[in-house]
């Protein structure tokens, strides 16, 4: 894991807000802080200095574009790890050895594509419309 750069000091947070929320707030705020895999702290400050930086926006759309990248590095990641799957199925077929793994790839091929297929439908679905 890459350590994260040092703030300088004009850059330093040193003013700490605060809110109050209920039990259920608190918990939801845990949970999307969790899933962002950050602290609510960060998570906070991100998502509220998004917001502040594009009024137009709210701060569940900004917390949704971050699950959508963390969902967009996880599909980019399954289909490298496929195409090294049916490249190495290729060059054995092409060696003219049989390749017996070729029908669990193409089926993960399959499974990949539906994936980023219900991904994307998802979020066409969940789009605001252009104002």
């Amino acid at each position: 894991m890459q350590q994260r750069e040092r703030l300088r000091d004009e850059k330093k947070r040193i003013h700490q807000p605060s809110c109050r929320m209920n039990d259920d707030e608190y918990q939801l705020l845990v949970r999307a802080a969790d899933n962002c895999h950050m602290s609510v702290a960060s998570f906070l400050a991100h998502c509220a200095l998004k917001a502040a930086r594009d009024l137009n926006r709210t701060a569940a759309e900004i917390a949704d574009e971050r699950d959508m990248l963390n969902e967009l590095f996880a599909l980019r990641r399954h289909l490298g790890q496929i195409g090294n799957n049916l490249n190495q199925v290729a060059k054995t077929l092409n060696s003219g050895a049989d390749a017996p793994q070729a029908e669990a790839v193409l089926t993960a091929v399959h499974r990949a594509a539906k994936r980023v297929d219900v991904f994307t439908q998802h979020h066409l679905d969940n789009e605001s419309p252009a104002a």
